[in-house]
């Protein structure tokens, strides 16, 4: 796994470092309604790194015996497919997905995601197995002065398991942080965004996806109340 992941990590701090965005300006204020206060400028240029690429894909596509990586590149009508799915629009219009693989069979995906918490963006990385569960949530660099609990595995412990089915929801099926709602409902929606792309892109077109689960549960319910 080692030898197969070293290939890449040359391009991974490359990568890691553009994804963290620029340093805030000095002259910039940000009033954070929880403090009373303006953030300060060390607040603001607050980035604590908790984990690095090459780190979260060991863990997440630990049992693989090699991980590449594809660039997914959106349409406008596919873009505009998983916006109306997730229920919120992004900007991004292109994915960097790394998938994992043993002999000639995929053993999962995982993605590095960056969306705006309270004030500032989260960058983290979210595994998908191959029936399109979420299977990890690794935090790897945070910015915000406050929240960062999100990282905690006994707080992303819950994401995993869900799938496009489910909400994603604070309230729905995640619990919330006190203090950290903002962060929370961030990683939950780059959780479904993740979850809907890989649905997408990867399952659907070869017959695993959320059409197919979703017609294999009808069709196991409907026997049921017939009691066969």
């Amino acid at each position: 796994m080692h030898r197969h992941l070293s290939t890449i990590s040359g391009f991974v701090l490359g990568t890691s470092l553009c994804l963290m965005p620029p340093v805030w300006a000095g002259t910039e204020k940000v009033w954070d309604n929880d403090l009373k206060r303006h953030l300060t400028e060390d607040e603001l240029n607050h980035a604590e790194i908790l984990m690095t690429e090459e780190a979260a894909v060991k863990i997440i596509l630990a049992k693989s015996e090699r991980v590449r990586k594809e660039v997914l590149q959106l349409t406008q009508d596919k873009k505009d497919l998983v916006e109306q799915r997730i229920g919120w629009k992004f900007p991004e219009q292109a994915f960097e997905i790394y998938i994992g693989e043993t002999g000639d069979k995929i053993d999962g995906y995982a993605m590095v995601h960056n969306t705006i918490g309270k004030h500032k963006h989260m960058t983290y990385m979210v595994g998908v197995d191959t029936k399109g569960a979420c299977s990890d949530v690794e935090l790897l660099v945070f910015r915000e002065v406050r929240g960062s609990e999100v990282g905690r595995k006994r707080f992303n412990v819950q994401y995993e398991g869900k799938t496009v089915l489910d909400p994603i929801r604070i309230n729905k099926d995640i619990i919330n942080i006190t203090g950290a709602t903002m962060s929370v409902r961030s990683i939950s929606a780059g959780v479904k965004r993740v979850l809907v792309l890989i649905d997408e892109f990867y399952l659907k077109p070869a017959g695993l996806g959320s059409d197919t689960l979703a017609a294999k549960k009808d069709k196991g319910f409907l026997p049921s109340i017939f009691g066969n």
